[in-house]
């Protein structure tokens, strides 16, 4: 049996997921972003127990289709951006298209319907996220990021960056290296 989990967005939602269902004796068969997939039907009550629960940690059991599929839209965008290793060679459209088995149009329209944003500016946020998050690290320079994230040039990256968080890149790097720098201090 399938259920469908919103603002399940990282490894610690899938724990915290995987000890409500154990509490429940439930047994997971997958755990993966805004999805879960148990072995058992899950009774009325324990339903209610697990939505109970979920809702005390911030998350979301769905039950109406649309809900459903904006996460499953979400979860490959958030997978594919945070957690893969190499971003699709294809458009972002036909990628998630091709995920979902259905048609783009008719993921748009929905997506933008329900949340009031287009998946092109979610994706953006999302990829300008992860940026941030790179740059923090500071292991990769703008070039590696910009490839990494499969980006047409550095100033592209560079304008999308500023046009989302009203910094440069270089600004942002050098206000986290003050930050830390003050943390040192104390």
């Amino acid at each position: 049996m399938k259920l469908y989990i919103k603002y399940m967005v990282s490894q610690r939602c899938k724990m915290l997921v995987e000890y409500e269902l154990q509490k429940l004796g439930l047994h997971s068969l997958v755990v993966d972003l805004g999805v879960i997939e148990i072995l058992e039907d899950i009774s009325m009550d324990n339903r209610e127990i697990l939505r109970a629960n979920l809702l005390k940690s911030g998350l979301e059991l769905l039950e109406d289709k649309k809900s459903i599929l904006i996460e499953q839209i979400k979860g490959v965008i958030i997978e594919m951006i945070h957690y893969s290793e190499d971003q699709p060679k294809v458009n972002y459209s036909d990628y998630i298209s091709e995920k979902l088995n259905y048609d783009y149009t008719y993921l748009s329209n929905i997506f933008s319907e329900v949340k009031g944003i287009t998946i092109q500016q979610f994706i953006i946020v999302n990829r300008i996220e992860r940026v941030k998050e790179l740059l923090l690290y500071d292991e990769l320079n703008l070039t590696e990021i910009s490839y990494k994230l499969n980006y047409s040039s550095v100033a592209h990256l560079s304008n999308q960056f500023k046009k989302i968080t009203g910094l440069s890149p270089s600004f942002y790097k050098l206000l986290k290296q003050k930050r830390n720098n003050n943390l040192e201090n104390f």
